[in-house]
């Protein structure tokens, strides 16, 4: 195994608790990526209704939230262990204006929620080839997909306007932001809006370049609301983080998370 491979692996196993690449995310394609831009920001643009619809309570929120049954592959945790729940407070972007997508990016939220509900998913492990070489082995075993979700709802309006602020600091931190969760320090190299699922009220998706010693790794969320409810999904992946190469969003998970919402 050549030391670079076990030395980027390294770092981004140490990186994972605190910036969520514990392990590997897949999802929506290359392609769609590509066409990013238009389709994304047409989805976030899409007017809200003039009534505010009225926010669900904690309970609701944990009833509408995925549990195993609700996937066809990968794990449903409901019980989040603390390294994927980090308080929002703990958030802190160094740009005011960038801070939406820090807490995307630390699998919090952003404003102030009514009710909060929180999963994880961890996608199932793959089996490296026979003849694989120990480098491929390794970088197989940990291309695993996980999200950390959470779902928020929001009195008077308050998910229209975080969608709105989210839409605005892609556009103005376009160019990268820092920010620190839980006493770390993060850098992000760049933020690229991509195309957003269908099927929500509004939607938005967007891929943050992690900037970790020589490796820019690609993370990437989506944020989708219902009414006055918003599901962050923050994803990541660990062999990504290790060769820098792109990796899919598991576009499956919010389609499930869609229709239990309704």
């Amino acid at each position: 195994m050549s030391s670079l491979v076990v030395r980027r692996t390294a770092l981004a196993a140490s990186t994972a608790a605190l910036v969520l690449l514990a392990t590997a995310c897949g999802g929506s394609s290359d392609s769609a990526d590509e066409k990013a831009g238009d389709t994304g920001a047409t989805q976030a643009d899409k007017t809200p209704s003039a009534a505010p619809a009225k926010a669900l309570t904690a309970a609701e929120l944990e009833k509408a939230a995925l549990v195993q049954a609700d996937v066809k592959n990968g794990k449903v945790a409901t019980e989040v262990p603390a390294v994927d729940d980090i308080a929002q407070d703990k958030v802190k972007a160094d740009d005011e204006t960038c801070a939406p997508l820090a807490h995307l990016q630390a699998g919090s939220y952003v404003g102030k929620p009514a009710a909060t509900a929180k999963r994880s998913w961890l996608d199932d492990m793959k089996r490296p080839a026979k003849n694989a070489s120990t480098e491929e082995a390794l970088l197989i075993g940990i291309d695993r997909a996980k999200v950390i979700e959470t779902l928020a709802s929001y009195d008077d309006g308050g998910a229209e306007q975080v969608m709105k602020d989210l839409k605005t600091a892609a556009e103005k931190c376009a160019g990268g932001f820092a920010y620190t969760a839980a006493g770390t320090k993060t850098k992000m190299a760049k933020v690229e809006t991509t195309q957003a699922p269908e099927g929500a009220d509004e939607a938005f998706a967007v891929t943050q370049t992690l900037n970790a010693d020589d490796v820019k790794a690609p993370t990437k969320g989506v944020v989708v609301r219902k009414g006055a409810t918003l599901v962050y999904f923050t994803s990541a992946n660990l062999a990504s983080a290790a060769t820098g190469k792109d990796y899919d969003f598991p576009a499956e998970l919010v389609e499930a998370q869609l229709a239990k919402l309704g």
